[in-house]
Parts: structure tokens; sequence; C-alpha cells
């Protein structure tokens, strides 16, 4: 693990997590040892792991697709966004071969940062299968519904300006401005160590 950690510093969550509040990030990375485990990161990733099971046993009709492969907890590299990640599943189209990402939330919005992990995960499948990916799916596991996002020029952009931003914070060790919308930091798991916000 410690090489994938030197080759691809960033996770794809790192990005999300960027997204929402930069500040997590940096504590992630430039302390990494004091970051506390709340009760909902444990209950996202079960939901997450109870959600395979339902998956294999419903049709691909959530997604819009009639048929298709399903490929489960997809472990994602790529060297020339030095990232990592693992998609919760991909579906591979029967007919015309186009590939997706789909994550699970433990959500009812598909915030703009949950929007971003798709995106990148569908980044990465392109560079590792040579395909071209135009859209993701987040999964809201609440509502039992998949909503389509659009892998288009914006997230792209937005995935290369976080990314370089992301890489100098480990390089400079540099804490980040606070989030603006400070009802944010009501339920962070950091609120504690940001003397500055609360």
């Amino acid at each position: 693990m410690l090489d994938d950690d030197l080759a691809y510093p960033v996770r794809v969550s790192d990005l999300k997590q960027w997204v929402y509040c930069a500040r997590v990030f940096f504590y992630q990375h430039c302390l990494p040892d004091v970051r506390p485990t709340t009760f909902k990161m444990e209950a996202g990733k079960a939901a997450g792991r109870s959600e395979v099971g339902r998956e294999e046993r419903r049709s691909l009709r959530v997604y819009g697709i009639a048929a298709g492969q399903r490929e489960f907890d997809v472990p994602l590299r790529s060297a020339r966004w030095g990232l990592r990640g693992e998609v919760d599943m991909v579906i591979t189209v029967e007919g015309t071969g186009e590939v997706i990402p789909v994550d699970y939330k433990l959500s009812r919005i598909a915030g703009a940062h949950f929007q971003l992990q798709v995106a990148v995960y569908g980044l990465l499948l392109e560079e590792m299968r040579g395909v071209s990916v135009r859209r993701g799916f987040l999964y809201e596991i609440p509502l039992r519904r998949a909503e389509e996002i659009a892998i288009d020029a914006r997230l792209r952009r937005q995935t290369e300006r976080a990314v370089a931003a992301m890489q100098a914070i480990i390089a400079n060790e540099t804490m980040p401005e606070p989030v603006k919308n400070r009802h944010k930091c009501v339920t962070c798991e950091f609120r504690r160590f940001c003397n500055d916000v609360l």
C-alpha cells in the first residue's frame, strides 16, 4: 500500500472532500494520524457494501439500460492524474460497449462534490480501458434512485484544477482557507482543529 500512496498520493474520495471542504483534505494528508472515524462514515461504507447484493438482483432499468455486464469494487489508478480509487460499480452496456461508472451514496442529494467523484471515476476508466466515458451515475440508496451525471468539459476542467491545487497542498503543507458556508462545520469531525471557524 505504501507504493500506491507514493505513486498515487491523491484518492478519488479526496476530490469529493476537496470540493466540500479543502481543509479536511489538508488534515488527512498533512496530519494523517488525527482523523476521527464518525458514525456517518461507517454507515456510508456499510450501506455501500450491502447495496452490492441488491444490485446483483435488480435489473439495469434504473439506469435506463436494457442489458449489460456489471463489475463491483473496481480498483482504478492513473499515472497522468496521480490518482487512485475504487468505484462501486462499472457497467459495460451490451451492444454498444459503453462503459459507465456508478457510485453508491447514502444521500438524498447529488451534490457537486459527489458529481465530481463520479466524473473522476470516468476519467480513470478512460485512461485504464482506452474508451471514452461520457456519463456516470450516482445511486442514491435512501431513494433507490439513480441520477445521471454528464462527464463534460466543465467537470474535466474542475478535476484538473482540483488535482493541481491538492498536489500543491501536499507539497507545501499549506492550510487552505475555510469554507464560506460555515454550516458545513457544525457536523465536521475536524471542527476542533479549525479554531477560526466556530
